[in-house]
């Protein structure tokens, strides 16, 4: 069972940036493909970015692509998103995401391929 624990969110103005953590327990944390998901008021829960397991590489949403990074210190189990320029739009609840398989960018965007994940942490963006 793997168990993650977000932290960094907070109250930010249009434009600022936030760094959120996700420490992951449980599992061998090097074999994990890691995502972030984000639910805002009223809506479903959307695909925000994947670093995948092994050679690491990155997937991202169109709606955050060259705005938000992702990153992760196998040797800390920790999975990271750097958000810069964010926008009121950007106001929800992250979550990380986890899962043993190496998945395809479809998969990856989906939440049906990450069978665990954390209990969110709240972004607020004032305008």
């Amino acid at each position: 069972q793997v168990q993650m624990v977000e932290s960094g969110g907070g109250l930010v103005q249009a434009g600022g940036s936030l760094r959120l953590s996700c420490v992951v327990s449980g599992r061998a944390f090097s074999n994990l493909s890691m995502g972030w998901f984000r639910q805002a008021p009223g809506k479903e829960r959307e695909f925000v970015a994947v670093m995948r397991r092994g050679a690491g590489n990155a997937y991202y949403a169109e709606a955050v692509k060259g705005r938000f990074t992702i990153s992760r210190d196998n040797a800390e189990n920790t999975v990271c998103l750097q958000m810069d320029s964010l926008r009121p739009e950007g106001r929800a609840v992250y979550y990380c995401a986890a899962t043993n398989d190496y998945l395809s960018t479809v998969q990856a965007t989906g939440r049906v391929g990450y069978p665990n994940w954390g209990t969110g942490t709240q972004v607020t963006v004032a305008s």
